[in-house]
């Protein structure tokens, strides 16, 4: 007697694999240019080797939560972005990406960089002029993390959004 065994896939499960090949399989584009094209919930920007460009982040973040209707996210993304931005410039020396995404009532913010070493957790002292990034990340983001890509590195964080109807 021959039994035949079905087995069914869990969608959530299905969906993580589909979002994780997807971007490996997805043809590689220089930092220097966009991600891709913009869609109506999908931006991304070349960012320059230059301190102005942690201000020019900011702007773009501020501008397109603004175009988005998502402008009471701004402060918090503005802040986090910023300091992805400035992290990126102090310690990589390749090419910057800022990539902003809506998905899901959540705001997806990335920058991708050309450095594989993810970003390090440091105790700052009460004094120090620096080293509490990712103690801002872990109090304002909803989620964050670092993932490794074929040119480098994401450094991520999402934000809960409540999406204009």
């Amino acid at each position: 007697m021959n039994l035949m065994v079905i087995q069914t896939i869990d969608p959530a499960w299905a969906a993580r694999q589909w979002a994780l090949w997807s971007r490996m399989l997805a043809p590689l584009r220089p930092l220097g240019a966009p991600r891709g094209r913009a869609t109506t919930w999908d931006a991304s920007w070349p960012l320059e080797r230059d301190l102005t460009s942690v201000r020019r982040a900011r702007r773009l973040v501020t501008g397109q939560l603004g175009d988005w209707a998502l402008g009471d996210l701004a402060d918090n993304a503005e802040l986090l972005v910023s300091e992805l931005v400035t992290n990126a410039l102090r310690h990589t020396s390749g090419a910057l990406r800022l990539n902003l995404r809506v998905r899901d009532s959540r705001l997806l913010c990335e920058v991708e960089d050309t450095a594989s070493v993810g970003p390090v957790r440091n105790v700052a002292d009460m004094d120090a002029e620096g080293g509490r990034g990712t103690e801002l990340l872990d109090v304002l983001a909803d989620a964050w993390g670092s993932t490794r890509t074929a040119t480098g590195k994401t450094v991520w964080f999402e934000l809960k959004a409540e999406l204009p109807l």
